[in-house]
């Protein structure tokens, strides 16, 4: 019997069928070991030993593995064919080695593109050994993630509260995003005109032409910068007499775009299917790994992590056969079409990302399909047939025309396109992120030296406008051409920014959120090195001659490491004010942009003589005034919209240069009733400051749309806690509120909840007895809330569920026998995952606890490594920043 391991059931299923009974196939369902996520997994003073560490959930497979290699004759490993499946193979290996159930068996490694039947029996013809140097590049590729993720995101936890984490490409990516958004922000408008003459051949067709040159001079798209100076010119043209000066026709060709590579892939998913890059790998995935045809798994394209825009000689033969019989002789060429790879970087020497059968054709296989896998196939099948097809024809068109005025000379111009033979166009165009100005018109018979008549002069006015927010497809796109990340990254690291609310997709385009800016100026003003494009970059490359054999991984580790754990070990005695100083100075223009009366936009409003700066809480960055205590004006970084005056703010309200809104004055007290946005969101306040008495305040409650916040409903909420009635039995007051946990009624200490925030306004006395009697009768069990709130699943690292608590002194987060306090002013049912494993891991750190003991099968340690990196501590002195990482740091 012979064993083989692939990465997935689906493919297991599959190739079992196409082998036979002489063959075992089993999953390993990914990877099977990880670095655990705590300190020591990567021990750059033991020569960078790592600590490997298997998944929970793999110990059962990983088991069932073991049992079957022991009965096996020879052991076949065929995951995926690139860096990672190479990697997966290595793990499995090390494990069974670690298990004692190889002895001298043969153990072989094979790779396929696809999985058909023909593609997994040729492999099986040609085994070869685990790669070597491609697991070395994985090794250090997983070191340095780990590396730069465990030491700098505890800095920021320490330096700048708040923040998540950091990452080698994850935060090249983010400053991506910031940057452009700084851009868009510095950019200031500029004004220009266009002169657009409407003109009649003799036979009486129209058409349009540009001015484009005046008395011997050319003049560009921005040079008519006036209204004075249109009008000159616009008077000038209703003058003029129109003469064609020169017709110029040109053939052109268009070629046609290589197969899919995959961030091509993820590029025009997104862009004519609206699909996210995790979406579009999702769906590839399934397309690859196979769907049932008619009693038949099928896999219908090749290997969705690719480099590579070649394809397979057979399956450019396929390809030609299809456009023979579905297009004229024309559109095929009469040579196959080769293409190669542009970027320098391009890893791996795999396949485009093509259909298995190029006959298998969109229309016979959407039936076996879910609508977004259909759309997926048929356009990865029209972007490989269209890529073998003939070259599209056309003709362009450029008429030079000479309107003489008054002694004045002024040249216009009139450009168009047309296709004279559609080419691979017939099947397939690719869209692009940003449209450019080509004109694609097709002009009239004009004809050299006839005389044009005037229709009509246009002059209208136009605006340059800031370069645009990248959408996933162009940030994509960006980090290939700088060579930042590879095909398995971009939609990981795309997620990881969502994840970590470092950015939001608004009209489908990335925007930073504030917390975002901040750690993207934190890196650049203390670790600018690491968030350098080139730097990233050339990293990228290393791993990449690692992979060809040509450089040993853990050179390229002590190189990186020993000026990193120097810049790190610097920021030990990074002091707040430092830090807030280098964010003041890098981010002043995007937090206090200039006002539109020119006054200082750092003039703190409530006061009036202090300045508004960047503070730093507990909970994250906020801007507060310089005359704190005295003066306790604080605000969310950015109020959403302009700055200016009747700008739309945050949720669509209307909020004043200084963040407010006047709804009104309330009728008992005659003070102001506003709406405001402050550090933990917006709320209502009654009145102003006056000395250290604070106004009165109220929370919009969770759902309440700040652009609906009327007086009536103000006043409401700054009415609570308000008195419901006297309680029957005993004559004591009761009342209803909004607390941390929702709408509440109270008597006598108690508390019980109410249905919905809008009942807390209208309960009744009958109905407040009866809440508050139904709680009781609970009994107090229910009341400490020995229940859960909230069950967030099972912890990522340790295992075990995390669940959320109501507790006697707040609301905490539960592991097993930690429980760590919610912050203030943080509902629980907002917690996430992320959050709850760092507060256990911080609380976890503050309590002594016994070690516990891993399973002896649970870790092994990378062949080159003397020692465990548990098994050495190095003195506190020459320990790597690292080692005081808290124990849950979320490496990217």
């Amino acid at each position: 019997m012979n064993l083989v391991i692939v990465e997935s059931p689906a493919k297991a299923k599959t190739i079992n069928k196409y082998l036979g009974s002489a063959y075992q196939v089993v999953a390993s369902y990914g990877h099977v070991r990880d670095l655990p996520s705590k300190d020591g997994s990567v021990s750059p003073d033991d020569d960078f030993a790592m600590l490997w560490e298997a998944d929970p959930k793999s110990a059962k497979r990983l088991s069932d593995m073991a049992t079957a290699a022991k009965s096996a004759d020879r052991i076949i490993l065929a995951t995926d064919p690139d860096r990672e499946g190479e990697a997966i193979s290595w793990h499995v290996l090390e494990v069974l080695k670690q298990k004692r159930v190889l002895k001298d068996k043969p153990v072989e490694r094979v790779v396929f593109n696809a999985i058909t039947k023909q593609a997994v029996l040729d492999a099986m013809k040609n085994p070869r050994p685990i790669d070597a140097a491609l697991v070395d590049a994985y090794l250090a590729r997983r070191a340095l993630d780990y590396l730069v993720g465990f030491t700098l995101s505890p800095v920021l936890w320490r330096k700048l509260p708040g923040a998540r984490s950091a990452g080698r490409v994850q935060s090249v990516a983010l400053r991506l995003v910031c940057d452009r958004e700084s851009e868009i922000e510095s950019f200031r408008k500029r004004e220009y005109w266009s002169l657009v003459a409407r003109l009649a051949t003799p036979r009486g067709d129209e058409f349009d032409a540009r001015l484009v040159g005046a008395d011997g001079k050319k003049i560009s798209r921005l040079d008519v910068g006036t209204e004075a100076e249109a009008a000159a010119f616009r008077t000038a043209l209703e003058a003029g007499r129109f003469t064609v000066a020169d017709v110029e026709s040109k053939p052109a060709k268009r070629h046609p775009f290589a197969p899919f590579t995959t961030s091509t892939l993820q590029q025009e998913a997104s862009r004519k299917l609206g699909f996210a890059p995790n979406r579009t790998m999702q769906l590839a995935q399934r397309l690859y790994e196979g769907v049932d045809i008619g009693g038949e798994t099928v896999g219908l394209i090749t290997y969705m992590r690719t480099d590579g825009v070649d394809m397979a000689p057979e399956a450019v033969v396929a390809v030609r056969q299809v456009i023979g019989a579905d297009f004229s002789p024309r559109h095929l060429p009469d040579a196959p079409r080769r293409y190669q790879v542009k970027s320098k970087n391009a890893q791996e020497a795999h396949e485009a990302i093509r259909p298995t059968s190029p006959d298998r054709r969109p229309r016979d296989v959407a039936r076996y399909l879910d609508a977004d896998q259909a759309k997926l196939y048929e356009l990865i099948w029209k972007r490989t047939i269209a890529s073998q097809m003939e070259s599209a024809e056309m003709q362009r068109t450029s008429v030079d025309i000479l309107a003489e005025a008054g002694g004045r000379k002024l040249d216009l111009r009139a450009s168009g396109q047309v296709v004279t033979f559609d080419g691979f166009l017939a099947l397939y165009n690719e869209d692009k992120d940003e449209e450019g100005d080509e004109e694609d018109g097709r002009l009239p018979r004009i004809d050299k030296g006839e005389l044009l008549e005037k229709r009509a002069i246009t002059a209208a006015q136009h605006f340059t406008e800031p370069p645009p927010r990248y959408s996933e497809a162009s940030l994509v796109k960006r980090m290939e051409e700088l060579g930042i990340g590879r095909p398995s990254t971009y939609a990981a690291t795309l997620t990881v920014l969502r994840d970590r609310e470092y950015v939001r997709i608004e009209k489908k385009r990335l925007v930073p959120e504030d917390k975002g800016r901040l750690v993207t100026a934190f890196l650049q003003s203390f670790f600018s090195r690491y968030v350098e494009y080139d730097f990233t970059a050339d990293l990228e490359g290393k791993l990449d001659q690692i992979s060809a054999g040509e450089i040993a991984w853990k050179d390229v580790l002590r190189d990186f490491w020993t000026q990193f754990s120097l810049d790190v070990g610097e920021t030990k005695e990074l002091r707040v004010a430092q830090v807030l100083d280098a964010l003041n100075e890098l981010l002043g223009p995007h937090i206090f942009p200039e006002k539109a009366d020119g006054s200082d936009p750092r003039a703190c409003p409530a006061c009036g003589n202090g300045k508004l700066s960047l503070k730093l809480g507990k909970f994250g960055a906020f801007v507060g005034c310089s005359n704190y205590p005295e003066c306790r004006y604080t605000r969310q970084l950015v109020v959403q919209g302009d700055e200016g005056a009747g700008e739309a703010g945050e949720n669509g309200a209307m909020l004043g240069a200084d963040g407010t809104r006047v709804l009104g004055k309330d009728p008992e007290t005659g003070l102001e009733v506003t709406l405001r946005a402050g550090r933990f969101g917006q709320y209502v306040q009654l009145g102003e400051a006056e000395g250290t008495e604070k106004p009165k305040r109220s929370s919009l409650p969770k759902g309440w749309d700040a652009a609906s916040i009327d007086l009536d409903r103000a006043l409401a909420l700054l009415s609570l806690p308000r008195t419901v009635g006297i309680h029957p039995e005993d004559g004591k007051p009761i009342q209803a509120g909004l607390g941390r946990y929702g709408p509440f009624v109270l008597h006598d200490g108690k508390y019980a909840n109410l249905d919905g925030i809008d009942e807390v306004f209208a309960v009744g006395l009958n109905r407040a007895v009866t809440v508050l009697a139904e709680k009781q009768a609970k009994g107090p069990r229910a009341a400490r809330g020995a229940e859960p709130l909230k069950t967030l699943g099972d912890h990522p690292t340790l295992g075990g569920p995390v669940t959320v608590h109501s507790g006697k002194y707040g609301p905490y987060v539960k592991h097993g026998a930690v429980n760590a306090t919610l912050p203030k002013d943080t509902p629980p049912e907002t917690v996430s995952m992320d959050v709850a494993v760092a507060l256990i891991a911080e609380r976890a750190s503050k309590t002594p606890t016994k070690p516990v003991r891993a399973a002896k099968s649970a870790t092994t340690k990378a062949p080159a490594a003397k020692k465990t990196a548990a098994a050495k501590k190095a003195p506190a002195a020459k320990k790597a920043p690292a080692a005081k990482t808290k124990k849950a740091a979320q490496a990217s």
